[in-house]
């Protein structure tokens, strides 16, 4: 097995530091810009337009069959133990603690995410990034940073659409369709459900991914080959790096709320 020299590792194990080392960076002039980017927050609007409206859709729609399937599967196994009266508790929680951020996250890392590391990595492509450099205006501030603070603007949103269209859709599915009694299927909700230890912690989780995944799209457009090839690739990379990155961070995420 000797197809590849020892320094062959040395030089893949430097490259693989200085990526990481770049994206280090970059994440760091990304949050410096917040400043920036408030005091222009016309750019900010528009890209959460664009990425918010334009995932909206199939946000809501995922969210309300992901309830349908939640209200027959869940009604049929608290059936068996005579508790069919909590299945609204079931369906909030699933949602709004792991589901919907996570679910939200994935759709947004195919949707959004895509289509800004095809955006910038067209950019590049195009020569406009370095046009900007050449006119001595900074990319980050004017190109990167209001993309990725709409990204982190617009991704709890988008799971707080996405967890209520669930909730719809099992009330759908367990009260209308197969009898749970409405009343107790509100009002488990409400009794069941803490503001700050389940809505709370879903929330930090669709803030912590809209970080990742927005992060991630940026930096593989940033960085992508200006050739179609090269962006045909990195957009492939943003859709493996970010789904692996937010089912890892859910992981760690879940693992620190139930610690603490």
């Amino acid at each position: 097995m000797s197809w590849y020299k020892p320094g062959d590792v040395g030089f893949a194990v430097r490259s693989q530091l200085a990526s990481l080392g770049q994206g280090a960076r970059l994440f760091i002039r990304l949050l410096a810009t917040l400043g920036g980017s408030l005091k222009r927050f016309g750019l900010v609007r528009d890209q959460i337009h664009f990425l918010g409206n334009y995932s909206l859709a199939i946000i809501a729609v995922s969210g309300l069959f992901v309830g349908f399937v939640f209200g027959l599967q869940g009604y049929y196994t608290l059936q068996r133990y005579g508790s069919s009266e909590a299945l609204g508790l079931l369906v909030t929680l699933s949602l709004v603690r792991e589901l919907g951020p996570v679910v939200t996250a994935l759709l947004f890392a195919g949707r959004a995410g895509t289509s800004l590391t095809a955006e910038i990595g067209l950019m590049k492509a195009g020569e406009q990034i370095s046009v900007m450099e050449m006119m001595a205006v900074d990319p980050v501030q004017r190109v990167l940073a209001p993309r990725f603070w709409a990204g982190v603007i617009t991704m709890p949103l988008l799971a707080a659409v996405f967890s209520a269209m669930g909730i719809i859709g099992g009330w759908v599915v367990g009260v209308l369709m197969i009898g749970v009694d409405a009343g107790s299927f509100w009002s488990q909700i409400q009794g069941g459900v803490d503001v700050w230890q389940d809505v709370g912690n879903g929330v930090i989780k669709s803030v912590v991914f809209g970080f990742t995944v927005t992060f991630i799209a940026l930096l593989q457009g940033f960085n992508a080959q200006p050739t179609p090839e090269g962006v045909a690739s990195a957009t492939t990379r943003t859709v493996v790096m970010a789904s692996l990155s937010v089912l890892g961070m859910d992981f760690i995420l879940t693992a620190m709320m139930f610690t603490i």
